[in-house]
């Protein structure tokens, strides 16, 4: 028998990438040569960009091992789960690959990044990771 998703996991997870996604904006917001120069903010960027693509890959596992979808083996792998099951549509499937390999180059190659990078990925690519909380609360029929 196939299990409901727990609207309070997605939604607890859903509310920690909103919280992790206002810190970003926050301290994103400096121009470029100011967050070049500011430690402080790019740490705090980086450490809420991690924990917001992880927020969203522990949604995607939910679903997957709730639902029966099978047994991805890749963090990657998920979200074409997702896709293939219609949670999630191919474009946001592809964004979302991205993402986790950002969040990997955070979490494991930290010396290699590119800040400048993270300071475009903070204004430009993090709206994906609300696209991707939004569609899935929608394609879970669960209500805010």
């Amino acid at each position: 028998m196939v299990k409901m998703v727990d609207p309070e996991i997605i939604l607890a997870k859903a509310s920690a990438v909103q919280k992790h996604l206002r810190r970003i904006e926050e301290k994103a917001a400096l121009s470029l040569p100011a967050f070049l120069k500011d430690i402080d903010s790019q740490e705090v960027v980086l450490f809420n960009l991690q924990m917001a693509v992880q927020n969203c890959i522990d949604i995607a596992a939910h679903i997957i091992s709730v639902q029966g979808l099978g047994v991805p083996g890749s963090y990657n792998e998920m979200f074409y789960i997702l896709e293939e099951n219609k949670y999630i549509d191919r474009a946001l499937a592809e964004k979302m690959v991205k993402a986790i390999g950002f969040r990997n180059l955070i979490a494991h190659e930290y010396a290699k990044l590119e800040i400048d990078r993270v300071h475009l990925i903070a204004n430009k690519n993090i709206h994906d990771l609300s696209i991707f909380i939004k569609t899935i609360l929608i394609n879970c029929k669960i209500s805010t």
